[in-house]
């Protein structure tokens, strides 16, 4: 290893306080600068049209050309928030698509338009101060409209409404063909519910029509620390089912404690209690959260909207602190803290073969979904496995709709989303070994499994995990067995391997 290596690899954070931050800062002030006059003037709608073209006009050439490989976006795998590098790319077709834009707002429909690489602090920073929101706002910033419709998303409100898909009203793609088609629920129906978990194999995503609801400045946020993992269970599953909540969220920092937060929105809060979380010099809010356990006491207080959307994004939830050790001290807070996080792009596309082998080897980065009534088997389950904490829990209601992803018994069921983020503590950690044991766990409890990490299970068990009747009807009538890979080819490790 040599000198450069060994820096990048055991004194990371040099080159990120010193390298990525200031490189992270002036990115994000030119695109909130560059977003703000496009949405000023106006201009995306009309050159979205050119855009789209643009796409089709590659897709054409392609199949001219004799549809020689198959095709994938020319986005780089860097760019993306998910940890997988997508080495399929290097053999295939790569379709440009550089569609950012927030099209339009509707108020009279409810409806927002957006092109698929807007990102939700993007979305957020235009919407917020309109008075509108979306009802499932995934809380990191750098997540696109695009990976949360074609992969999947997931927030302290989807209890209530579901993943984030489940609050899309239509789709545009260009077809394998080069054709534009627009799709909703009630047009083109199989088209509409096969597109959410399918990873860009049934077309190209061009644009997408979101529900939007009216917001409120502040949400009322009410911490409750829970003792014992039966309480625990039984409190989750209490909070989660009680429709008065706008948001459910828990955190477990062992198996043992763990601190329930439920929210709602308002405009009236109690000025004494405003806390503004996202302000640089705060602790980072899992470690606040933390401090909670402390009080056996619930505690409530109030946070503007948009820092409560964003209340994981400065510390990654918890992925910075094995990236900047110090991150949350004080001191570094109130001289740096305006300057983090990091982009998650930028983190991935310096990282050396040599940190990546050794994230690979020491981390696990996971979020499986099972059925509320699975969640305590699972949670002993996975400690044993890996002996991660925090552990993220957030529940969500999977509605009984067509699409690889759908309950067993044909009724909408209560689901939590397991967050597994972190160095494992058990003796012996085999990542390879440890995932399929987690597959396998999330497959004999009726769940699934998100596809943003490595997955190592076979082809015949990931299809018995996510159904494929409708995608792969669809896969055939638009004639993408040999445009686009299957899913499966997009996030297999072994398929890879």
């Amino acid at each position: 290893m040599g000198c450069m290596e060994y820096v990048l690899v055991n004194y990371r954070w040099l080159f990120v306080c010193f390298f990525l931050l200031p490189i992270s800062l002036f990115y994000d002030l030119w695109m909130y600068f560059r977003n703000w006059v496009v949405f000023r003037l106006s201009s995306a709608p009309s050159k979205h049209y050119k855009k789209v073209k643009y796409v089709q006009e590659q897709i054409v050439e392609w199949n001219n050309k004799g549809r020689k490989t198959k095709m994938c976006s020319a986005r780089p795998g860097w760019q993306t928030v998910s940890f997988r590098r997508p080495v399929y790319k290097q053999h295939m077709t790569n379709i440009d698509v550089n569609l950012v834009d927030i099209l339009e707002i509707d108020t009279e429909k409810g409806v927002v338009r957006l092109e698929p690489l807007v990102s939700m602090g993007q979305l957020t920073a235009t919407l917020n101060p309109l008075g509108w929101t979306i009802p499932v706002l995934p809380e990191i910033d750098d997540l696109t409209v695009g990976g949360l419709v074609m992969g999947q998303g997931i927030e302290s409100s989807s209890h209530v409404h579901g993943l984030f898909q489940n609050t899309c009203v239509s789709y545009e793609l260009v077809l394998s063909d080069g054709a534009i088609v627009r799709c909703s629920a009630k047009n083109e129906p199989d088209l509409f519910y096969s597109i959410p978990w399918s990873y860009g194999t049934l077309g190209i995503l061009t644009a997408v029509e979101i529900r939007i609801v009216p917001a409120k400045k502040y949400v009322k946020l009410s911490y409750e620390p829970v003792w014992g993992l039966d309480n625990i269970v039984q409190k989750f599953t209490e909070c989660s089912g009680d429709a008065s909540n706008e948001f459910v969220e828990m955190i477990l920092f062992s198996q043992h404690e763990a601190v329930m937060m439920t929210g709602v929105q308002t405009n009236s809060p109690e000025h004494s209690k405003i806390n503004s979380i996202d302000r640089w010099y705060k602790p980072w809010f899992f470690k606040y959260v933390q401090e909670k356990l402390r009080n056996n006491t619930i505690t409530e207080e109030y946070i503007p909207l948009r820092a409560y959307y964003h209340r994981h994004t400065r510390s990654i939830f918890w992925e910075l602190q094995d990236i900047i050790p110090f991150g949350n001290n004080a001191v570094f807070r109130a001289l740096l803290g305006w300057l983090i996080p990091p982009k998650i792009s930028l983190l991935k596309l310096t990282q050396t073969k040599a940190i990546k082998e050794l994230y690979e080897r020491s981390h696990v980065f996971q979020d499986v979904l099972v059925p509320v009534g699975e969640m305590e088997k699972s949670l002993r389950r996975f400690h044993e496995l890996v002996d991660v904490y925090p552990v993220w829990l957030c529940p969500f209601l999977l509605p009984d709709r067509p699409g690889m992803v759908r309950p067993r018994e044909n009724r909408s069921e209560m689901f939590v989303d397991i967050g597994l983020y972190g160095t494992p503590r058990v003796d012996g950690f085999d990542p390879k070994e440890t995932a399929r044991k987690i597959e396998q766990h999330v497959i004999d409890s009726n769940g699934f499994q998100m596809l943003y990490a490595d997955i190592y299970m076979t082809r015949e068990e990931f299809r018995t995990m996510f159904d494929h009747g409708l995608y792969d009807k669809l896969r055939s009538e638009l004639r993408c067995e040999d445009a686009f890979p299957e899913v499966y080819d997009k996030v297999s490790r072994a398929a890879r391997d």
